[in-house]
């Protein structure tokens, strides 16, 4: 697949810190980085760094103490909160460590459950949740619980309710984080599949150094600051 340099994400000397009584806790200082189209970058570091804490700033779920944040070239500190919160649902999609799955409803369920909170047509929230779930290699587990699944297959229904609305930018947080190896490999060998099939750009959060070298580029961060490995 061509690369692209045009940068779907910026940040710009993002910091964010706590003030604990007197004492200020700098979890981020001075973050500056891209995410380009079509891109995969993965971010690394020992936990407490700050991983997730960036995750969810480049996610518009929390806010930078300064710093700026851009989509496309557009700041969003500039933008309404009801603004922000439609440029989250139509073009961010997370995956976490944790699936989140209600467990009361099957995976076809579960994919198609955000969109018809919101007001979809069922018959357009089936037909897409089918064909979600038919990429992610679970056609035949449509009917099943979470408690009917693997690990492995619960993030693939979590995969696939991220991809519902068809993001440009999927962001991951230890998407591997609660399976064995084996079937880690098989989810980033699918969140590589959908970058090269489907030109989403993906930023991963991990711990498994050998599993970031495979991104197209490469951040570690080490008390707050972040350093490019490779890109």
């Amino acid at each position: 697949m061509n690369k692209c340099s045009t940068p779907i994400l910026e940040c710009r000397h993002l910091r964010k810190c706590y003030r604990d009584g007197t004492r200020e806790l700098v979890i981020l200082e001075d973050i500056s980085l891209e995410i380009p189209e079509g891109e995969i970058v993965a971010i690394s570091g020992p936990s407490g760094v700050g991983k997730s804490t960036l995750l969810h700033i480049m996610g518009t779920l929390d806010t930078p103490t300064s710093g700026e944040l851009f989509l496309r070239g557009e700041s969003l500190a500039t933008m309404s909160a009801a603004k922000v919160n439609r440029i989250r649902n139509r073009h961010i999609g997370f995956v976490f460590q944790f699936y989140h799955l209600l467990p009361e409803f099957t995976a076809l369920e579960n994919v198609m459950m955000p969109a018809l909170n919101k007001g979809a047509h069922k018959r357009h929230c089936l037909e897409r949740a089918s064909e979600l779930l038919e990429q992610v290699g679970l056609t035949d587990r449509r009917s099943h619980k979470p408690g009917q699944l693997s690990g492995g297959e619960q993030q693939r229904v979590a995969i696939a309710r991220a991809l519902f609305n068809e993001p440009e930018l999927l962001l991951c947080d230890e998407p591997t984080g609660n399976l064995d190896e084996n079937t880690g490999r098989e989810i980033m060998e699918l969140l590589w599949k959908l970058n090269q099939d489907k030109h989403v750009s993906f930023v991963v959060v991990t711990h498994d150094e050998s599993m970031a070298q495979q991104a197209d580029r490469w951040i570690a961060l080490h008390e707050g600051k972040a350093s490019l490995r490779r890109g």
